[in-house]
């Protein structure tokens, strides 16, 4: 399929396509496209922005003529980077580089991709297509290296293998950095240098007494440098498909999952963009919705965090203010009951109708779940949840405080009883006094949360699987403050 071919053929490790900055000092682009093999269809002119395709963002489009001929043309400031040419049928494109101030000429034949696209005015595109040719030479080798992989008798020819493929590996390295040394200021080079990653020095590395091998040196250099080649002063680098995987990489891979070393890493990344409108737009974009969409527990006091001091002081300024609200509704939602705060207070009935606020319970751990006797995943969860609790939770001095969200008295007791779960404290709201859903965000069941002897939430959003081991880790925690 072209398409794909055509992906391949410039797009290999993330695209290498770029301009040098126009001598000219008008602002916008002027892009004369001549086709020899499509007339009267329309054809749009689109972008990246921060990660490959499927998404592509239209800036432009033009009907070609019956002489396959069209011009788009704009006096606004734009922000280049990888653009691209799409065609009706939106599949059919190719990648080309275009900068505030260009006057470019591009002819092509469809049957002939890539090939047969040619550029007037820019110089840099043909170094692309020089590059491209160099890619598909090597795509080609490493595919056969890979092959004869699949077929290794012996140990030994597996390690030759490899070692070429290595090896390989390194001439596109020194390819990308020739040319980034040669074209230091041209955009192409800045997309090398921010698609380089570390290389971590080869051999054994010790700590300060000279004596001790330092088995982290590896993961801390790789860290320490991993932005080193990224320019953050250059808006460009925003349209092309590399920073969202970057982001990813170095925030979910490299940095602790912990709130503090989150909020510090983030922070530091938005400093280094401050001055970049569009990376610093990303950035943020990134930062928030990745710790708001996460599974780790804690994630969502860094979601707090970035909005209560980036979008609640007016600093996400490109969102509508139905957006905007949105996240700070829903970050209001979430800070009274983030991990590290007192837990709101409950004054909840229990079986027998008499009052049993969540204060009055008194145990070196509570488990506050909230559930519903009509909730499929609370029916199959909460005998589960029960058994954990008898084999371990129990003797580690752990109370159960369930609150259920329906008010059903019937149905409650009902299951409370067909489910043996009396051992626990079971408690309702049946005047709806207490706000509970507000307080703790309980938008679905069950919703568990761990509870200190103090009340101060040590977790959150977890579940039976791994109730245990969070106990477990803050018993060693404990135990190592204590030391």
């Amino acid at each position: 399929m072209f398409t794909r071919y055509f992906r391949n053929f410039l797009l290999a490790g993330l695209l290498g396509i770029a301009a040098m900055p126009s001598a000219s000092a008008r602002d916008g682009y002027k892009i004369q496209l001549k086709f020899t093999d499509i007339k009267d269809t329309l054809v749009y002119l689109a972008h990246y922005y921060g990660k490959p395709l499927p998404t592509i963002y239209r800036r432009d489009s033009v009907k070609l003529d019956k002489n396959g001929v069209g011009t788009m043309q704009t006096k606004e400031k734009i922000v280049g980077g990888i653009y691209m040419i799409l065609l009706s049928d939106k599949a059919t494109y190719f990648d080309f580089l275009l900068n505030n101030g260009d006057d470019i000429t591009i002819n092509a034949s469809i049957k002939g991709l890539p090939l047969s696209v040619k550029f007037i005015g820019s110089e840099e595109n043909n170094h692309v297509l020089e590059y491209g040719k160099f890619l598909s030479t090597f795509g080609a080798e490493q595919q056969q290296f890979m092959d004869e992989l699949k077929t290794a008798k012996t140990a030994a020819d597996s390690t030759a293998i490899t070692k070429k493929m290595t090896e390989k590996g390194k001439a596109l390295m020194r390819y990308r950095k020739d040319y980034a040394k040669k074209y230091p200021n041209s955009l192409l080079s800045k997309i090398f240098n921010a698609l380089n990653l570390p290389e971590v020095p080869e051999g054994k590395h010790y700590l300060a007494d000279g004596k001790t091998e330092d088995t982290a040196f590896a993961y801390n250099y790789y860290k320490a440098h991993y932005w080193d080649g990224f320019d953050f002063t250059d808006n460009r680098l925003i349209h092309a498909p590399i920073y969202d995987a970057r982001l990813n990489e170095y925030f979910n891979r490299l940095v602790m999952q912990y709130e503090d070393s989150v909020i510090k890493e983030g922070e530091a990344l938005l400093k280094k963009t401050k001055n970049s409108e569009e990376l610093f737009k990303y950035t943020l974009w990134w930062l928030t919705n990745n710790a708001g969409s996460s599974k780790v527990m804690g994630m969502d006091a860094v979601y707090v965090y970035f909005v209560e001091n980036y979008h609640m002081k007016g600093l996400a300024t490109w969102l509508s203010d139905e957006d905007l609200k949105k996240h700070i509704d829903n970050a209001r939602k979430i800070a009274p009951n983030v991990i590290g705060n007192l837990a709101p207070d409950l004054n909840m009935r229990d079986t027998a109708n008499r009052d049993l606020p969540l204060s009055f319970v008194k145990s070196k751990y509570t488990l506050l779940v909230f559930w519903s006797p009509d909730c499929g995943h609370c029916k199959d969860e909460m005998p589960k949840l029960d058994s954990v609790y008898r084999a371990v939770l129990k003797n580690k001095g752990v109370k159960i405080y369930a609150v259920t969200t329906l008010n059903d008295e019937k149905m409650w007791k009902d299951f409370i009883k067909e489910k043996k779960l009396q051992d626990w404290i079971n408690v309702w709201d049946p005047e709806v006094r207490t706000n509970f859903r507000d307080k703790y965000n309980v938008y679905m069941t069950p919703i568990l949360y761990l509870l200190d002897e103090k009340k101060i939430i040590k977790g959150k959003r977890i579940d039976y699987t791994n109730i245990a081991g969070l106990l477990e880790f803050l018993e060693k925690k404990e135990k190592a403050g204590k030391q």
